[in-house]
């Protein structure tokens, strides 16, 4: 039984898995869904805006990719062949309606959805300030309009480059980049939208510190 959790498994090149998978080891397959699961998973959240379609979603797309997998030829990454099922499969959904104009709640399940931003910081005050974080920028990111939202999510949230996400978006690496400037100026605008007039408030100097403060330049200057 292969743990593709194995450090020795888990450093196997995509290709070498694939070459297994076709020579007939099925098992090995687990291999590769761990390592691009969440990427999958990214990509089709930012098309249907919808974690449980999402998931569906990728679990199709692996499906595709098992069957087809002789007639990956190499040309590009696994990885970009793989986000490209994903994408193709998610837009021919989008397009048939199969997802909602506003993100179901309560569907946040472990390990789902943007982890990138959880901190791995154990303490609970700053792991709640971080899933506070998180979910504010989930529901941002979640009002992008469709093309900018899957750019930032492929771009920012995976780190892919721009000649990766414009291959996998088969659309042009410029109109990735204006893609992504777009979504990230959205961004900047909505948070210090829902920040409001809260940043002037930033490093008050009131209260207690002004009171400390007037106290002793009061007893410098009386003496």
């Amino acid at each position: 039984m292969i743990d593709p959790r194995d450090p020795v498994e888990s450093a196997v090149s995509d290709d070498e898995v694939i070459a297994r998978v076709l020579a007939g080891d099925k098992a090995s397959f687990e291999i590769v869904m761990r390592r691009y699961n969440q990427r999958l998973y990214r990509a089709a959240r930012a098309l249907l805006r919808d974690d449980l379609l999402a998931e569906d979603l990728v679990q199709e797309a692996w499906v595709r990719a098992y069957q087809h997998l002789g007639q990956f030829a190499g040309r590009s990454s696994f990885s970009t062949w793989l986000l490209r099922i994903t994408i193709n499969e998610g837009l021919a959904r989008a397009r048939a309606g199969q997802r909602y104009s506003e993100p179901r709640e309560g569907t946040d399940a472990p390990g789902g959805r943007m982890d990138r931003f959880i901190s791995p910081v154990p303490d609970p005050e700053q792991q709640a300030s971080t899933s506070e974080m998180r979910v504010l920028l989930e529901g941002l990111i979640d009002r992008l309009p469709d093309a900018n939202r899957a750019v930032f999510m492929l771009r920012d949230v995976e780190g892919l480059s721009t000649s990766e996400a414009a291959e996998v978006l088969s659309i042009s690496e410029e109109n990735v980049k204006v893609r992504l400037h777009r979504a990230r100026a959205a961004l900047r605008d909505m948070l210090m939208a829902r920040v409001g007039m809260q940043y002037r408030e930033a490093f008050g100097f009131l209260g207690d510190r002004c009171d400390r403060i007037v106290k002793q330049v009061f007893e410098r200057i009386g003496d």
